[in-house]
């Protein structure tokens, strides 16, 4: 039986849920609120009547189950959740694209299915509450730093295990979850690009190589506050001179590295007064890439050239690490069925590595197979409420995450008949 997925269905119901959560600012779906609540209760009543089993793990994802002959399981993950004023489309295109394949699925295999199929609703991916990305799926994982999770608190002060527990979950439980990954055998996730390479490229949709790196530090350099009128430019310890030279050195850098990028996204200065040469001045610097030792040496080449630029200026220059997280490479088999599966839908796929993490980032180092599938956004933006893609190409994903499906099926099998 030739059962094909209703794409215009899921571009009807990613309106419905725009219309029934968001406001004229954009999406307001932010994790551990009601509008969450709400649009999750939203998303279970789009379930009913399917064959499926709907549950919710120790860390608050919510798992719609179709059941098949083998307890090896295809997941399709995304999120619900948004950042303030967000996008109609990052996160929830996933999941609803998800739950249509998962409807074909049951309509083709009259609700038995060759592999069970699951599609996850991730709890938090975005961390705009609490300032913590991928809560549910690093959970999952078990990769969530729990001290330091435990002590994140809101804006207004609400401790998360506190926020969590209002919709039911055990902050000490959470890594239960992982229990959910015990027959995962192969994840695909498709998501919004959400910057602008399809978009120049005049591509639908790209296979996803793996997620970037991320090296995150502080940089602070210090010299000496001085009069800005008494002192000569020849007798100044400027701590933003040295600063400020970092900025056209991390471009080079970036080029260097042949695909990285590095950005430096704040900077604060002492004494700041008008009056005043800047004594201290701290910097943040983000560095990404998707091969480790690319990273490595971006990272190294910064911390010299940091180090010169103080010598240069007579000041001091100390560097504090804010985060780091490995690439994370996507399955090579899964990356060329994802590429197959686009070229079958649009007739033309693009490789490209993600820059922004994702859940499927989390499930990848739990040691589950993974692939990504971008479609293109709209103004390369995101995290706006500008987002947007064309429903034309929205409606290609369907088709094309529905094709990578079948496939992911048939590679678990034959991954099965191997073992």
């Amino acid at each position: 039986m030739n059962v094909k997925p209703d794409p215009q269905r899921t571009i009807r119901e990613l309106k419905e849920l725009r219309s029934l959560t968001g406001d004229d600012d954009g999406a307001q779906r932010i994790a551990f609120t009601d509008v969450w609540a709400t649009a999750r209760k939203w998303y279970r009543g789009l379930t009913e009547g399917l064959p499926v089993e709907v549950t919710t793990d120790a860390a608050g994802n919510v798992w719609t189950t179709l059941h098949g002959e083998s307890p090896r399981a295809l997941l399709i993950g995304g999120h619900i959740d948004s950042v303030p004023n967000g996008g109609w489309l990052d996160g929830c295109l996933n999941v609803l694209a998800g739950l249509e394949v998962l409807r074909r699925i049951a309509s083709q295999y009259d609700g038995k299915p060759p592999v069970t199929v699951r599609v996850v609703d991730w709890a938090d991916e975005e961390g705009a509450r609490f300032g913590k990305s991928l809560f549910g799926s690093s959970a999952c994982s078990g990769n969530l730093d729990m001290e330091e999770a435990r002590g994140l608190v809101d804006k207004d002060g609400i401790a998360l295990p506190d926020a969590i527990a209002e919709h039911g979950i055990e902050f000490d439980r959470v890594l239960d979850s992982g229990t959910e990954l015990k027959n995962a055998a192969a994840y695909l996730e498709l998501h919004i690009e959400q910057g602008p390479v399809l978009l120049d490229l005049d591509l639908p949709l790209g296979a996803v190589l793996g997620t970037f790196g991320v090296e995150r530090h502080a940089i602070t350099f210090r010299g000496q506050a001085a009069h800005s009128g008494s002192t000569p430019m020849d007798r100044r310890r400027d701590a933003f001179l040295a600063a400020a030279r970092m900025s056209p050195e991390i471009y080079q850098i970036a080029a260097r590295s042949k695909g990285g990028v590095c950005t430096i996204g704040s900077c604060t200065t002492k004494p700041g007064i008008v009056t005043s040469v800047v004594e201290e001045c701290r910097i943040t610097l983000d560095q990404r890439h998707l091969d480790g030792d690319a990273l490595a040496r971006m990272y190294a080449e910064a911390r010299e050239a940091s180090e010169r630029f103080a010598r240069e200026g007579n000041v001091e220059v100390s560097w504090e690490r804010l985060w780091h997280i490995p690439p994370r490479p996507f399955d090579p088999e899964l990356i060329d069925l994802c590429d197959e599966a686009i070229r079958e839908t649009c007739g033309t796929s693009h490789r490209l590595p993600s820059g922004p993490l994702h859940d499927a980032a989390e499930v990848a180092a739990a040691g589950v197979p993974t692939v990504m599938m971008f479609v293109q956004s709209l103004h390369g933006i995101s995290h706006n409420k500008i987002e947007d893609t064309k429903e034309e190409h929205i409606a290609q994903s369907v088709v094309a995450l529905d094709k990578l499906a079948d496939k992911a099926i048939g590679w678990i099998l034959k991954q099965a008949a191997r073992s």
